[in-house]
């Protein structure tokens, strides 16, 4: 039965739950770490590794893109990014950088953002950074916003994605408008069956969006808004939030009710948001997801292209952004030692996915799909 609080006379809110309230139970059982997989598979690709890239410059360019392939990953390139607009990307980012690290206020830097996004996409340059990733042998993933997957995709798909992500602050299956003056909205469930790759569509927060997009014949779900403290604002600009251990076990419900109305059609849900430590993976698939979405933290790795500082592709809205250019605090490590160690951190911030095996090995559980049947308690 839902936990519902009375917060004035007639009205009722939902009491909801972030990854902070939560903790996991162990079970009467441990195994060697040695014997546990983090493996899943969306589609006919396989990961050694529940992570999917945040799509965002800070953390993705095409060659990291293909290290966090070659680590076990999916690196997803933001499709309307900077790769796509200029043909000197990293001087471009570059001057991003120097900005936010000499001294000028987050309002100009977010203002430098959406005047290097005012330049037209070029499918030339998006071509081209498809195909370096493509190059190199690992699976091909690219974002776009509902707003232009129309225009972009076919450039996409023949540059070689293989998974394509349509990712929004909020992605529904329908859109309402009586705007003459606005493009037809994109129809998810007619532009997903025209395809040949498998989408990734959201984000969502709430059973009924999750059960909607599942319909449209997405392979997978994204469940949160990528919030990230300090750096996103969605919450104060738009008042919508995201209790991310709520929305992913309401998500991972809609998964299963999906599951038995189509005999067997199973849709992955992605963890997108709130995840800052290895703790908060561990807890986001003890929920029900699949994989968790990973920005911040991978944010700090030495390769990455914004050396040290975070934002996300809302930073960049021409007209309403909804993050910040923040630092993340220095790691001094590779993303491999981000990812697989080792580390000498006690706060779960390298060695993100060592300690998520550990997790399982403690708790008894030898795959992440059993993991997600771990028993959890609510903090007072």
């Amino acid at each position: 039965m839902r936990d519902l609080v009375e917060i004035g006379m007639g009205r009722t809110a939902r009491r909801s739950y972030d990854l902070d309230d939560i903790d996991i139970v162990p079970s009467r059982r441990t195994r060697s770490s040695k014997v546990v997989s983090t493996g899943w598979q969306i589609d006919a690709y396989r990961f050694d590794l529940p992570l999917v890239t945040h799509p965002t410059d800070a953390v993705v360019s095409p060659d990291t893109a293909v290290s966090i392939g070659k680590l076990g990953g999916l690196g997803v390139l933001n499709a309307e990014g900077l790769w796509a607009r200029h043909a000197d990307a990293e001087s471009v980012l570059a001057r991003v950088v120097a900005a936010a690290k000499d001294g000028a206020g987050v309002d100009d830097v977010v203002q430098l953002l959406q005047e290097l996004h005012s330049a037209s996409i070029r499918p030339d340059l998006l071509t081209e950074a498809i195909r370096t990733v493509r190059d190199s042998g690992v699976t091909v993933a690219a974002r776009v916003s509902p707003q232009h997957a129309a225009e972009l995709t076919p450039h996409l798909l023949s540059a070689g994605v293989e998974l394509l992500v349509v990712q929004g602050t909020i992605v529904s299956a329908e859109h309402v408008t009586k705007d003459k003056s606005e493009d037809d909205p994109l129809n998810l469930k007619d532009f997903i069956a025209d395809l040949d790759v498998p989408v990734i569509a959201g984000g969502v927060s709430d059973y009924r969006t999750a059960m909607h997009l599942m319909r449209t014949g997405a392979a997978g779900v994204i469940v949160g808004h990528g919030y990230t403290p300090g750096v996103t604002s969605t919450d104060r600009v738009l008042g919508i939030g995201v209790p991310m251990a709520t929305a992913v076990i309401d998500a991972a419900a809609a998964r299963r009710d999906y599951l038995d109305e189509t005999g067997g059609r199973y849709v992955h849900v992605l963890a997108d948001g709130g995840i800052s430590c290895s703790g908060d993976i561990a807890k986001a698939i003890a929920c029900g997801a699949d994989a968790v979405m990973l920005g911040a933290p991978l944010a700090a790795a030495t390769e990455a292209p914004g050396k040290g500082l975070y934002w996300t592709a809302a930073a960049a809205h021409p007209s309403l952004p909804r993050s910040r250019v923040a630092p993340v605090p220095s790691r001094d490590a590779d993303l491999k030692t981000l990812l697989h160690g080792p580390s000498s951190d006690a706060e779960g911030v390298v060695n993100l996915f060592g300690a998520l095996r550990r997790a399982l090995a403690k708790t008894g559980y030898s795959d992440l799909k059993e993991f997600q049947r771990v028993g959890l308690t609510v903090r007072n």
